[in-house]
């Protein structure tokens, strides 16, 4: 894949995940579950905007250069927060249509991360550095959002570490 066909798909990507984001953040009860989406479109709407001031100055210079990616990912007390109000939701109705939502969204991240893997793989080196930084960020989404899902779905797994022992009692 060219560099040029490499942004613009990164951009189409980028823009679709913001747009699932941003569309379902408000279909969520949990306040915390809409802040996280809420946050997330914010993210990913900051790498579609990086990416076209990176697309612009390719166009105008034929050179890409990466300026610094920042990442807005959900403080440990936020997410500890959706944790605890998950453990006080009654309607377990509500809590499946959500974790149905993130499940969702984590599809997304895992298509979006593959591509930059491959875009990675493909493109030569002077050109890897920017992807290689959108990778790492959208590995963390996938962290956030499989934390709220073991956390929705009471697997007593968040960030890999058991929270409760159950043989413990």
């Amino acid at each position: 894949m060219k560099l040029e066909e490499a942004l613009k798909t990164a951009i189409e990507m980028e823009e679709n995940v913001q747009a699932f984001y941003q569309k379902n953040a408000s279909t969520f009860k949990s306040k915390i579950a809409s802040k996280i989406f809420h946050t997330l479109a914010e993210e990913e709407q900051g790498h579609v905007d990086y990416l076209k001031r990176r697309y612009e100055k390719w166009l105008e210079t034929g050179e890409i250069d990466s300026e610094t990616l920042d990442s807005v990912i959900p403080d440990k007390d936020l997410i500890q927060n959706r944790i605890e109000e998950l453990t006080k939701i009654n309607d377990q109705a509500d809590v499946n249509d959500e974790v149905e939502v993130f499940k969702k969204a984590q599809k997304l991240e895992l298509e979006i991360s593959a591509f930059y893997k491959q875009l990675i793989q493909e493109l030569p080196a002077p050109d890897r550095a920017l992807f290689e930084g959108f990778l790492q960020i959208e590995e963390s989404h996938e962290a956030i959002i499989q934390a709220e899902i073991s956390s929705a779905i009471g697997s007593g797994v968040w960030f890999d570490f058991m929270e409760f022992d159950q043989e413990a009692g």
